[in-house]
């Protein structure tokens, strides 16, 4: 029941069983050379709400993602499916062609269109930028060796976050360098394809090892992309330096906190500096799932005058390209 509990998706979807039926409880039924037929599998976010919560360390949201990819495997996708699974390429295009594609994204015709191809209409998809991180600088700051692995969000659509992320760690004291990277792998992992997100883990093997074996750390801002990183890559996805990468890769704020503790110290300053402020911080599902802590609400204590509240017991709700499908678009909604 704790599992269930936790389980945003069973609250409000009738049609999805629970992590621990949709887990371990089906996984007998599963038997080699026998087709899969457990459609609602596909309902659960993979959020690893429940993976979190157990208390007996099953790894309970992995069962049911080897049972979405082989349900996948064994059924025809819906086209959204497809068109999420290709994100990184289609934003990449849709960059370069920024204003025409955010023009015509704005368009009730679009509109129309996406939705028959099986889009949700809200929340709207993002607009895309020119200017993407790859378009940036490559190199800056001088001081710890860093790769900021920024993901696709940051890159293609907000890489204003992105550069000011980015900014961050060279305050903070790091050499920052943004080699030509591909999508983390999970929006394809997500929509049942287990090729095309190994692929993309292979390529960001390549490079990361290499900057690793140089001497740098892999820093992520993404909750999402550092457990996949983390996670994925010395596991499911099984790429040759996983476990390497999954070694040396930080969270921004988890990277940032001892070296702001430490400019502290040898300042002899009590605080990074005040700000009235009141702040509601909501923790990402896939930052409980990474077992790290909230260390951006340790660096909130660090700055004086600022009040917050850590909101940690819910789901936003979109979990990535779930909350965008409109065969998902009411459970996200709810």
């Amino acid at each position: 029941t704790v599992c269930v509990e936790n389980c945003p998706v069973a609250k409000v979807e009738p049609r999805f069983p629970g992590p621990k039926q949709a887990g371990p409880d089906a996984q007998r039924f599963r038997l080699d050379g026998e087709k899969s037929v457990d459609e609602w599998v596909r309902y659960c976010s993979q959020c690893r709400r429940c993976q979190v919560a157990c208390p007996y360390g099953v790894e309970v949201a992995d069962i049911i993602l080897k049972a979405q990819l082989k349900y996948s495997r064994e059924h025809v996708s819906p086209l959204s499916s497809h068109i999420f699974a290709n994100a990184y390429h289609l934003a990449k295009i849709s960059s370069t062609l920024a204003p025409v594609v955010n023009r015509a994204m704005s368009s009730r015709l679009t509109g129309a269109a996406l939705k028959l191809l099986g889009v949700a209409d809200t929340p709207r998809l993002p607009g895309f930028c020119f200017m993407t991180m790859e378009r940036g600088l490559r190199r800056k700051g001088t001081g710890r060796k860093v790769v900021f692995f920024h993901g696709c969000h940051l890159g293609f659509n907000r890489p204003d976050i992105g550069r000011k992320a980015r900014d961050l760690l060279v305050m903070s004291g790091c050499r920052v360098v943004l080699p030509r990277q591909q999508c983390c792998g999970l929006p394809a992992l997500g929509n049942g394809d287990l090729d095309m997100a190994r692929k993309f883990a292979l390529k960001n093997s390549l490079i990361l090892t290499r900057y690793i074996d140089k001497g740098f750390d892999v820093v992520y801002a993404c909750p999402s992309c550092g457990l996949t990183l983390t996670r994925d890559y010395p596991g499911i996805l099984d790429v040759p330096g996983g476990r390497k990468i999954a070694e040396n890769t930080y969270n921004i704020h988890e990277y940032i906190l001892p070296l702001l503790r430490q400019r502290l110290e040898t300042s002899g300053l009590s605080s990074l500096g005040s700000m009235e402020m009141t702040v509601a911080y909501h923790v990402p599902c896939h930052l409980r799932a990474l077992g790290i802590g909230y260390p951006a609400a340790k660096i909130f204590e660090m700055i004086e005058g600022l009040v917050f509240t850590v909101l940690d017991d819910d789901c936003c709700g979109l979990a990535g390209t779930y909350g965008l499908k409109r065969k998902n678009q009411a459970t996200s909604q709810r």
